[in-house]
């Protein structure tokens, strides 16, 4: 059993990640904005902290003689448009709450062995059809200048001894919530279809190997640094639209242009369209076993009961 805090916990991760650490008897601190949220969606959990990560003094005592922290809290990249007030605000969240996390774990007396934060893989901005791995260079757009600060201010904690992961997610496709819910409603009203050309390559993660992954960085020591979370078999977006269209007998012939993509989500549409091939060297270099490896075995699991026949 291993004592575990976790921020961000009540969002789609954070929950499959804390219901798979609570069935195999880890005991879990959350740190939470909303406690009454927390308790309801996390009733399993063995204790709830009220968390402003701007008031530290209030939560680090906390961090002492835990295990490992799990960092998932940020605001929510698809929440708001992308005005200069809300960029700010995606910033803060991300650098301020990991500093403060890192001062914490500076000051207790007995350390967490590991600190795993979240990122992204939007790291490596558009790319086009580069091959990329946790040695490739990062981007230069807004969410890869996100990335590269919130990874930096997270690795500070090496310099106590405690073992930094960042995990750099791809679009986690999942059945309920996420990406995947937004893609299929189109289908639904026989409109469905790709961005833009569709060439663009599009990394993802069935939600499963997502929290495999977390839990995987979590016991084995060898990992550290940057972690591609993305399935091997990154995809072109058309390849995704046409596979969608195929499981629930939809057409998938229709496009949206990339200038009223620009027109309805702004600056943020650059990062819709961003081609990202991504691939998780690290995770194969340590013979991790992706359950849905396969875009259409993914799919399938995903959609499932989805299809009107």
């Amino acid at each position: 059993m291993r004592k575990i805090i976790i921020t961000g916990a009540t969002g789609l991760i954070g929950t499959h990640i804390c219901e798979e650490l609570s069935n195999r008897g880890d005991e879990l601190t959350i740190f939470s904005r909303n406690i009454d949220k927390a308790k309801s969606r996390l009733p399993f959990a063995n204790e709830y902290v009220e968390w402003n990560y701007g008031k530290p003094d209030e939560w680090k005592n906390q961090l002492n003689s835990k295990d490992a922290v799990i960092h998932l809290a940020g605001a929510n990249l698809f929440g708001k448009r992308w005005t200069e007030d809300y960029k700010k605000k995606i910033i803060e969240s991300r650098e301020s709450s990991t500093r403060n996390i890192v001062n914490a774990i500076a000051e207790a007396k007995v350390k967490p062995k590991v600190f795993i934060c979240a990122s992204g893989v939007g790291y490596y901005g558009d790319s086009g059809d580069n091959v990329l791995t946790e040695n490739s260079s990062p981007g230069n757009s807004f969410i890869a200048e996100v990335c590269k600060s919130w990874e930096g201010i997270a690795s500070e904690v090496e310099k106590f001894g405690v073992r930094s992961v960042s995990i750099r997610t791809a679009i986690v496709l999942d059945k309920k919530e996420g990406a995947l819910e937004k893609m299929i409603l189109p289908f639904k009203f026989f409109v469905g279809g790709t961005l833009s050309s569709g060439k663009q390559w599009f990394p993802w993660i069935h939600i499963q190997d997502l929290v495999k992954i977390y839990l995987f960085a979590l016991d084995n020591n060898e990992i550290n640094g940057g972690v591609n979370a993305s399935s091997p078999n990154p995809v072109r977006l058309k390849e995704l639209t046409d596979e969608i269209g195929k499981i629930l007998r939809r057409p998938s012939f229709f496009k949206v242009p990339a200038f009223a993509l620009k027109i309805a989500l702004g600056e943020f549409a650059d990062e819709v369209l961003a081609s990202i091939k991504v691939i998780p060297e690290k995770l194969e270099k340590h013979n991790f076993n992706f359950e849905f490896g396969n875009l259409r075995n993914a799919l399938e699991d995903l959609l499932k009961g989805s299809s009107t026949g």
